[in-house]
Parts: C-alpha cells; sequence; structure tokens
C-alpha cells in the first residue's frame, strides 16, 4: 500500500456534518431510509474521500489507477451519495429524488446508475467477498491500488463474512482495509443480544487480520488508523481491519443509541429539531 498521507482534519470535519445533513434531508424527503447507520459512517466515510485517503477521478469514475470502496451495508445509502455528491461524481442536489420512482437514487447502492458506486450492495454479508475479488484482481493485474470495505456490524453474524476474512488472510490481500462500523445496532436490536460478536477483536486476529479498534468518530484516529494501516500491512503482507466504535444516529441526540433510528424517517419536527443540533 502507499505511504503516509497528510490529512486536512478541518475539512474532513466539516464534509462529515455535510454528510449528516444532507443524509437526514434525503430520507426525511422520501419519507424512508436508514438515518441510524448513515449518520454512524459519516465521520468514515468523509476520512476516505476528503482526508487524502483514497485516489479517485469524479471525471472519470473507472480509472484504472482508482482506490475502491465496497459498502457493504448498503442500506447506508444516504451517507455513501451524500459523500459521492460533495465529492464531485454528480449535483449533490440531484439526491434530494432518493428512494422516487426512476430516481438513480435508490434505497440500496446502485453501481449501475451512480458513478462512483462500485458495486450493489444491501444483500448483507457479502461485501467483504465483493472486496477480496477487487483486491485479488489488482494483484493479479500489478495495480497498486487500495481496496476499502465498509461493513456492518450486525452482517457478521453471517458465515458468509467469516469465509472472506478467511480467504483474504489465506491470499495475502495486503492491499485490503475492512472497516467495521461497530455502532452494536442492527434492526432486530442490540447486536449483542441478537447474536453476540464480542471479543470481534480477538477474533478478527484469530483469522490471522492486523487489527486497530478506534473511536470511529474522531477523524484524528482515523486518519492515525489508515495510515497505520498501510504500515502494518506492508510489513506482514496481510489484510488489516479497523473496528470503528460509532454511535448509531451519530450527532442527533435523540436518534443516538436508539434502535427505534434503524430504519425510520424523521417528521417535520425531528428533522428541523436534527438540524439544528448539527448546525
Amino acid at each position: 500500500m502507499s505511504n503516509t498521507v497528510q490529512t486536512n482534519l478541518n475539512l474532513v470535519k466539516e464534509k462529515a456534518l455535510e454528510i449528516r445533513i444532507n443524509s437526514l434531508k434525503m430520507i426525511h424527503a422520501a419519507k424512508s431510509g436508514h438515518p441510524g447507520g448513515s449518520l454512524s459512517i459519516a465521520d468514515l466515510l468523509s476520512s476516505l474521500y476528503f482526508g487524502g485517503h483514497m485516489k479517485y477521478n469524479p471525471q472519470n469514475p473507472q480509472a484504472e489507477d482508482r482506490d475502491i470502496l465496497v459498502v457493504s451495508k448498503g442500506h447506508s445509502s444516504p451517507a455513501v451519495y451524500s459523500t459521492l455528491g460533495l465529492a464531485g461524481f454528480f449535483n449533490i442536489e440531484e439526491t434530494i429524488n432518493f428512494r422516487k420512482l426512476g430516481s438513480p437514487f435508490q434505497g440500496h447502492i446502485d453501481s449501475i446508475r451512480v458513478p462512483g458506486v462500485e458495486i450493489s450492495t444491501g444483500s448483507l454479508g457479502h461485501g467483504l467477498s465483493n472486496a477480496n475479488g477487487f483486491a485479488i484482481a489488482a494483484k493479479l493485474d500489478n495495480n497498486k491500488k487500495k481496496v476499502f470495505a465498509i461493513l456492518s456490524d450486525g452482517e457478521l453474524q453471517e458465515g458468509q463474512s467469516w469465509e472472506a476474512f478467511m480467504a483474504a488472510a489465506h491470499f495475502k490481500l495486503d492491499n485490503l482495509v475492512a472497516i467495521i462500523d461497530r455502532n452494536r445496532i442492527q434492526l432486530d436490536g442490540w447486536t449483542e443480544e441478537t447474536m453476540a460478536l464480542d471479543s470481534l477483536e480477538d477474533k478478527l486476529k484469530a483469522f490471522n487480520w492486523n487489527t486497530l479498534v478506534i473511536d470511529g468518530h474522531n477523524p484524528e484516529e482515523i486518519d492515525q488508523a489508515l495510515n497505520k494501516a498501510y504500515e502494518l500491512a506492508a510489513a506482514n503482507n496481510m489484510p488489516v481491519a479497523i473496528i470503528a466504535n460509532t454511535v448509531k444516529g451519530k450527532g442527533v441526540s435523540f436518534m443516538e443509541d436508539q434502535v427505534s433510528w434503524h430504519g425510520v424517517a424523521p417528521k417535520d419536527e425531528d428533522l428541523a429539531k436534527a438540524l439544528e443540533e448539527l448546525k
């Protein structure tokens, strides 16, 4: 992987705030969507796209030397669309048509109609396998691109995810960084009550992954972890997992750590209150 990058942390913070605001506006307009998980990954997406960690070209989304991001938790599409719009892949104002008939901005991210989306996701548990495929292809092509995957913690309860972790280590995919959105809440409730995942760090290490644990809302920690990931991967030629401890609904007090805000759109008064808090 490439060497340490220099990051404008203030820009990362500003863009993360914009991602949160636009995500909530989209979901409110559609009267449908997933606010909790969109808000929890805003800082992660901002760090990747605006912190200098991903190489991309909005004018040529399929550039051969671009870095790859697979967002396995495809229901967090509002955050993904907001990020890509801010990054210049399309006019962000168009995202207000989220989930409307004929709109490319579907409820789960769509790689066919939305530039910048590498692969359509939403069937949870498959994203890391897709990321493995991108990473293996890059190695076969002798392409130095980096491959990132953002996974939900709930989907790690599926066996497919662990087959993918095992395969990535077996093939020594040192060009792959998996970031786990560890907000501890899924559709049915708390992850540890539904199907316990802890100690997640120990599990990943047992699968021979380099593993880091960070505050997923601290841009400085995210930046340091990504730089550390490149160093670790280069040192032992193995993939890296970053467990990002996050808060579902981060940034909006009445949404934070609330299972009920997994997939419910804010009403007019909710949106007004949320935007006031964010601004």
